[in-house]
């Protein structure tokens, strides 16, 4: 018994020798990993780097693809039929070629993503009193299709960042000039000493709002309600006059009387032709601009550029490079941030995210620009637009990272303003940011918007560097892409920080001609920038990676993806209807690749969509928007950059609508696909949709009816390619024949793409 007792206090004492052990060298692990984070000087990173795990795997699986499809061309090359469909025949070997190549090139996007993390307590600890001044450019263009509380919610948002509100200025751009928009600014600075101490006080997000009042139903503690109650009575009267101001197409006499301001405006003033307003709302430097709680307030600038008919203006890229000079002179902030008017910020934090990059001690002098993904808050739940882009923001924007940094991608972008500006990287940039302090402006705020006002006239830029080497650039619909590729080539990198509450919400489109035209432009800027001195793999020869090159024309080539999209949901069919085979026996075994490539390329992809938060039937909706866009936008933004490349047309810059009608909300909110228009891209899209359903249809007949065909193996692979597309048409179908409401495609159009489809049907297949 005495034996047995020793023997379990001898095991005891092992076991707590054992987990004193393991404890002490857990702790000694720790602190090596801490004293290494912290380097050598004492001073831990701001941010760190982690890459992807699983990357060994999905490497092997991007090959598999590859070793698919190229078997894929081998059947092409030694199959090749000797009677009927010949030329269809090379066709489909072509455009699968295409794919192939393609699907090589979207690789860059995918195969060394690494994700970033920032410290904010690090940097507060060190550099609290030292921070940047930053300037926040708004950007509003038409206050018919960007109405002015929408744009008043994100300056009120940016305004209310968790940030030294003495460093931070915030600039509205009206490139409509219009004294309403400058009246609902007005309105907001009011609302802002209000909105502001509440924010800090409760520290509530997000900081929009609209965003905030329409999230809550109101705090239960008794304090916070009763505030909460006051402030949302404010914000609904203060959105109430503005609202009624738009409605009536003017503002409220005495406010022009007690507002100077308002004298600059006239009945002469247009849109596109208007002299320079700027006017300083709240001036941070002024002792009263105080919040109710007596609070310094961030500067508040309003800024209309003069605009005259017989002057290029440049569109957002003109206006954004009047706010980098007029801010230069005003407040030049070392840092500055550029958002959407629809773009509301939805992370106080994020400008503090922003500075770990910028001034992290050994990496932050090398940041151009700090790239934030967008986000929406109008999603339905499957995203019938396929708006949200979830896989490129999650997946493809840190694959862009892995190779130097992401693109610059409009908005929510912050931005070191040298780099704007066009200074070169170097090595002897390392360590100036402690000298770098901003130029404090003595000047009063009469004499300063004299000053600025001379730097926002249409003229000013003539004979300068300004959209060429200053600023962004000029020349391209997608000017923000070609700027960041720009900056990269200078020497400086970019990072894609994406924290777990989003950065910035914003306004997805809710009908589809609304989603289409916007592609429509992403693809001709895109495409542009490819056929430009501006392309990636030109331009960026020699200073950029390979893998970014690549990965700037995974985008830019999205366009020339149409018309080999358009050629295989519609040839197959065709040759269906007529019994023409394109694909290889289902019990052959070239049959393999072919069948493991659709299914191994779509099940990765649906397994990624549920796995960012996507359902089936939002996975569903995005393969369905792809092939619309592909065989819509894209053809036209392939048609119109080639009629420009030929000194047809001109570039323009079209503005998404941000407001609906309550019945199209209400379709949309219900997941009905919205026509409802004559739209040019619609006949494409009903005219491809009919071939595709008279095709089934008819080769369905001829099988069931035709008893001379009695092999129909060989078509098993075209009828199911065709029965798919028939089902991805189905919203399409159903706006033409079966709806009844406004949202339904125009009868005429049924006429016109039926007459279509039954003329592609009767063309011989040879």
């Amino acid at each position: 018994m005495g034996r047995y007792i020793r023997a379990i206090f001898y095991y005891n004492r092992w076991v707590d020798i054992f987990e004193q052990t393991s404890v002490m060298t857990h702790s000694r692990e720790r602190e090596r990993e801490r004293e290494r984070d912290m380097g050598r000087d004492g001073h831990g990173p701001l941010f760190e780097t982690k890459e992807a795990t699983g990357r060994i795997a999905y490497k092997m699986y991007a090959i598999s693809i590859f070793v698919g499809v190229f078997f894929v061309w081998v059947y092409r090359a030694t199959h090749i039929p000797v009677e009927k469909g010949k030329w269809a025949w090379f066709g489909m070997f072509g455009v699968e070629i295409w794919f192939g190549l393609y699907w090589i090139l979207i690789q860059s996007v995918r195969w060394k993503p690494v994700y970033r993390s920032t410290f904010k307590e690090r940097l507060s600890q060190r550099y609290e009193n030292e921070l940047p001044g930053v300037d926040i450019f708004v950007c509003t263009a038409d206050p018919a299709i960007e109405p002015p509380t929408l744009v008043i919610n994100t300056v009120l948002s940016v305004m209310a960042y968790d940030y030294p509100p003495e460093k931070l200025s915030v600039y509205l751009s009206d490139d409509a000039g219009c004294d309403i928009t400058f009246y609902a600014l007005l309105e907001a600075s009011r609302f802002s000493t209000h909105w502001i101490p509440f924010c800090k006080k409760f520290i509530i997000e997000p900081r929009s709002p609209e965003g905030y009042f329409s999230s809550t139903c109101g705090p239960s503690d008794t304090h916070h309600a009763k505030e909460w109650s006051v402030v949302k009575t404010l914000y609904e009267e203060m959105k109430n006059r503005v609202e009624t101001a738009m409605k009536l197409g003017k503002i409220p006499e005495e406010i022009k009387t007690d507002y100077k301001g308002f004298s600059e405006w006239n009945s002469y003033i247009s849109s596109r032709d208007h002299p320079t307003f700027l006017q300083i709302v709240i001036d941070g430097r002024d002792a009263n601009a105080v919040d109710i709680e007596g609070s310094t307030l961030p500067t508040l600038v309003y800024l209309a550029r003069e605009k005259k008919p017989q002057q290029p203006h440049h569109f957002k890229a003109g206006a954004l490079n009047a706010l980098i000079r007029v801010s230069s002179e005003m407040s030049n902030g070392s840092i500055v941030l550029n958002v959407d008017c629809d773009m509301y910020a939805n992370n106080s934090n994020v400008v503090r995210d922003a500075m770990c990059f910028f001034m992290d001690v050994e990496k932050g002098h090398e940041i151009g620009f700090v790239q934030f993904p967008q986000y929406f808050n109008n999603i339905t739940k499957n995203d019938i637009y396929a708006s949200a882009l979830r896989v490129i923001n999650e997946v493809e924007g840190a694959g862009l990272d892995g190779y130097g940094g992401p693109p610059y991608l409009g908005t929510g972008c912050f931005h070191r303003r040298e780099s704007l500006c066009g200074r070169k990287y170097g090595e002897e940039y390392k360590g100036e940011w402690k000298k770098r302090i901003e130029r404090k402006v003595e000047t009063n705020a009469g004499d300063l918007e004299e000053k600025a006002r001379a730097v926002a006239s249409c003229t000013y830029e003539e004979n300068t560097e300004w959209g060429k080497e200053m600023g962004l650039k000029y020349g391209c619909p997608s000017e923000d892409l070609i700027t960041g590729l720009a900056i990269q080539c200078r020497g400086w990198k970019s990072v894609y920080c994406n924290p777990d509450r989003k950065a910035f919400l914003g306004m997805s489109p809710t009908t589809l001609e609304q989603s289409l035209v916007q592609h429509k432009r992403w693809g001709e800027g895109q495409l542009q920038i490819f056929m430009s001195r501006y392309c990636p793999l030109i331009y960026g020869h020699g200073k950029i990676k390979l893998g970014l090159q690549m990965g700037y024309c995974n985008y830019n080539l999205w366009a020339l993806n149409s018309f080999p999209t358009l050629y295989y949901v519609i040839i197959p069919s065709l040759c269906l209807a007529k019994g023409i085979s394109l694909f290889p026996r289902i019990s052959s075994p070239w049959s393999a690749p072919f069948t493991y490539v659709f299914i191994a390329k779509y099940g990765y992809s649906l397994c990624d969509s549920i796995w960012f938060g996507d359902t089936i039937k939002g996975w569903w909706n995005m393969q369905r928007m792809w092939i619309l866009r592909r065989t819509s936008s894209y053809i036209i933004s392939t048609i119109d950059t080639t009629r420009k490349l030929l000194g047809l047309t001109e570039s323009a810059f079209v503005v998404t609508a941000k407001v609906a009608d309550k019945e199209v909300l209400r379709r949309y909110d219900k997941e009905i696909m919205e026509f409802g228009s004559t739209s040019p891209m619609f006949t494409i899209l009903a005219t491809h949709a009919m071939v595709n359903l008279i095709c089934l249809v008819g080769a369905i007949k001829r099988l069931a009816m035709d008893t001379e065909i009695r092999d129909v193996e060989p078509l098993i692979l075209q009828l199911f390619l065709c029965g798919l597309l028939v089902m991805i048409n189905m919203p399409i179908y159903q706006g033409l024949f079966l709806r009844k409401d406004m949202g339904r495609m125009p009868v005429s159009l049924a006429f016109t793409c039926t007459f279509f489809a039954v003329l592609a049907c009767i063309i011989p297949m040879y």
